[in-house]
C-alpha cells in the first residue's frame, strides 16, 4: 500500500488554476479583438469614403483616418495594441504550461 503524498491534493488545484488563467487571458484577448474589429469594420466602416489617407491594420484590427496635420480619427486607444499582444502571448504561455502540467501529472 502506498502512502499518499502530502501535496497530492495541490497538483489538480494548480492545474485548474493554470487552465483558469488560460481561459481568463483568452477571454481578454478575444474581447479586445472583437471590440477592435467592431470599431474598425462596423463603426468606422464608412471612414475611408470621407478620408484621403486611411491607415489600416489587421492585427489588432483598425481603420483610421490620418489628417494632413497628423491627427488620427477612428484609431484604437493607445492601450489596445499592448493589451492585445500581451493577452495573446499570455494565452499561449498559459496553454503550454497547462498542457505540460497535465502531461506531467498523467505520468505520475
Amino acid at each position: 500500500m502506498t502512502e499518499p503524498r502530502a501535496n497530492a491534493h495541490s497538483v489538480p488545484d494548480r492545474q485548474n488554476q493554470m487552465w483558469g488563467l488560460f481561459v481568463a487571458s483568452l477571454s481578454v484577448f478575444l474581447t479586445n479583438w472583437f471590440m477592435s474589429w467592431g470599431k474598425a469594420y462596423v463603426i468606422n466602416d464608412d471612414l475611408p469614403n470621407f478620408c484621403g489617407d486611411v491607415r489600416r491594420r489587421l492585427f489588432p484590427p483598425e481603420v483610421a483616418c490620418v489628417a494632413e496635420n497628423g491627427t488620427v480619427a477612428g484609431g484604437n486607444a493607445w492601450w489596445v495594441a499592448p493589451l492585445f499582444f500581451t493577452s495573446g502571448a499570455l494565452t499561449l504561455m498559459f496553454a503550454v504550461l497547462a498542457l505540460r502540467r497535465a502531461a506531467v501529472s498523467r505520468k505520475a
